[in-house]
């Protein structure tokens, strides 16, 4: 097992919620926490708690962002009009792992910022292997030619797990998908409950 998918299954198991909504997931068996401790009960979580365990399954979910990145995004999310929440998730969004694995290239996150990274994507017909580069509305993702036959690629677009947002236009038949907006919370597919205001709480008190 890879260290990331080793990283996976942990973030499952320490929020104790299925947060890709994954068939695979430990939590569809034991929902307690990994280790040795993990089934000790557990008591009412503080207001601090609450909001810490919101951060990071946000940031489990985008991948497992370091809290450098993740600080970074939302500093620009209060920086930028309007709701920070709503910002905070545009941000994250854009990112164009987050893209890709919107847009059923691949199975998982981890492996769309892996994609990326590898440089098996273009934007607007250019070269990108930047994971956490910010795609706008309109721009065209694609896989790059020498990359459309593989396994791993053809057997993400035909998995029935999700689906792709309306704020993405995708062609899998070309391997293509058209960043056509950015959303909102309330458009993103999260399998769990997302608390972006906890994250936006816990900042401000940190």
């Amino acid at each position: 097992m890879t260290k990331r998918t080793s990283a996976k299954y942990k973030i499952d198991r320490r929020m104790g919620e299925n947060i890709w909504g994954r068939a695979k997931s430990p939590v569809n068996r034991r929902e307690y926490g990994p280790g040795q401790h993990g089934q000790r009960r557990k008591g009412k979580m503080s207001d601090f708690g609450l909001q810490l365990r919101a951060k990071q399954k946000l940031k489990g979910y985008y991948g497992d962002l370091t809290e450098k990145q993740f600080r970074r995004i939302f500093a620009e999310a209060e920086r930028l009009r309007g709701d920070t929440g709503e910002q905070l998730i545009g941000l994250l969004e854009r990112r164009l792992d987050a893209v890709v694995y919107r847009a059923k290239f691949v199975a998982t996150v981890f492996a769309a910022r892996q994609f990326v990274n590898h440089g098996h994507v273009l934007v607007n017909g250019r070269r990108v292997n930047i994971p956490s580069y910010r795609v706008k509305e309109g721009d065209v993702i694609e896989v790059r030619e020498k990359s459309k036959q593989m396994t791993a690629l053809i057997e993400a677009t035909q998995l029935a797990e999700r689906d792709v947002p309306d704020y993405i236009e995708a062609d899998h038949s070309k391997m293509t998908a058209t960043f056509v907006r950015t959303p909102g919370l309330s458009d993103v597919p999260y399998p769990v409950v997302m608390e972006p205001n906890l994250v936006i709480e816990y900042y401000a008190q940190n």
